[in-house]
């Protein structure tokens, strides 16, 4: 599929008066009014961001400027990966839902924290925020999905022989996905316009010149300043450190949530507006899986993205309240018979993918397409 020419129609969802969300929006707005608290974030989420704002730039002025052996200084760069997923996790993602603060200048403010991770918050808003949680898992315009040739997500997508390896091959592709990512994809997105298949809003000017500028200085930043202080060898490693671990980091839980062998796919069609036969929130449920849910260690990293079934259902709800949103989504699914997707563990939701991309590798799915 070009995406640079064809716009692909979105499918349209069979709400039939969204019962089961409206009877769940209901009983989780219930939920806030009795406790009397606001559904963003609290005290827990900002002893958080203080936490990782102050060690990014600790951490890298210890690798540049301490003096230390080269091995030191790039394993202090793998490190500084983990807190830029940990910012995108908990700061930046929360901000660009809303759901960081109640104040809307705080939450654009928290969500170009994006630039840290060399990225753009207006076109990520439009390519997550609005595509992907609509489109949810949705062949042909979910962007999130849509990595062929290099790798095949979904049933639908075509297969090709060298794809029996992907299984294999993939985590180094996860390496390098978010440097790709900030100096490929964005480029491809910010110049064309365009997210795969949809077309992005109009560009302010203020967009324009926070796109180029802070493109520019994370790259002195994160490639310049270690280059000028350690040389050139010594200073692009420490920078592919941080974005191996970055790569790897951000792939992992986002691929946890929805590339799964529970989850469900859809195939968009050119030729016509696909009917979904679900209302959206049941779409959600059908292709949207939750990992982990009891590790405070998972919830405190991923910034509760392990509670992913209630942030597709409620994302201008902070992460911090998803643990008791989790059990309200329960009550109502069992009530609806909506299925509820969830691996106890990390480890088994990962092996999960691993199975299921072996799985599209092999092509042995094709039937799965067409069922």
């Amino acid at each position: 599929m070009n995406s640079s020419k064809v716009n692909v129609p979105p499918p349209i969802f069979d709400n039939q008066g969204n019962k089961f969300y409206g009877e769940l929006r209901a009983a989780v707005d219930e939920f806030f009014k009795q406790k009397g608290i606001k559904k963003t974030g609290d005290s827990r989420l900002y002893t958080k961001t203080t936490i990782i704002m102050v060690t990014v730039p600790l951490l890298m002025g210890l690798a540049l400027f301490a003096g230390f052996p080269l091995w030191v200084s790039v394993l202090l760069y793998a490190v500084v990966g983990v807190f830029h997923a940990l910012a995108g996790f908990n700061i930046m993602h929360d901000a660009c839902h809303g759901s960081f603060s109640s104040n809307g200048k705080v939450n654009n403010w928290f969500g170009n924290i994006m630039s840290l991770l060399g990225s753009h918050a207006f076109i990520w808003k439009t390519k997550h925020n609005v595509i992907h949680h609509t489109y949810t898992n949705v062949d042909g315009i979910d962007d999130d999905i849509a990595k062929i040739p290099a790798l095949r997500h979904c049933p639908t997508q075509p297969w090709k022989p060298a794809l029996r390896f992907q299984h294999l091959y993939m985590m180094g592709l996860y390496a390098i996905s978010s440097v790709f990512w900030m100096y490929v994809a964005d480029f491809e997105k910010y110049f064309k316009r365009r997210v795969y298949t949809s077309d992005l809003p109009k560009f302010p000017l203020k967009e324009h010149v926070i796109f180029w500028t802070t493109k520019i200085v994370y790259t002195l930043v994160y490639v310049g300043l270690p280059v000028y202080m350690l040389g050139w060898g010594p200073g692009l490693l420490c920078f592919f450190s941080l974005h191996v671990t970055l790569g790897i980091v951000l792939s992992c839980v986002f691929q946890m949530a929805h590339v799964v062998e529970k989850t469900h796919f859809v195939e968009a069609s050119l030729n016509e507006r696909v009917r979904i036969p679900q209302e959206w929130a049941v779409h959600q449920m059908a292709t949207t899986a939750n990992f982990a849910p009891n590790s405070r260690f998972w919830t405190w990293f991923t910034g509760g993205l392990n509670f992913q079934v209630e942030h597709h259902l409620f994302p201008q709800i902070s992460h911090v309240h998803y643990p008791d949103v989790r059990k309200i989504v329960q009550q109502v699914a069992a009530k609806y018979n909506v299925p509820y997707l969830e691996y106890p563990t990390f480890r088994e939701a990962f092996m999960s993918h691993v199975r299921f991309m072996r799985l599209l590798g092999s092509g042995k799915d094709l039937a799965m397409a067409h069922a």
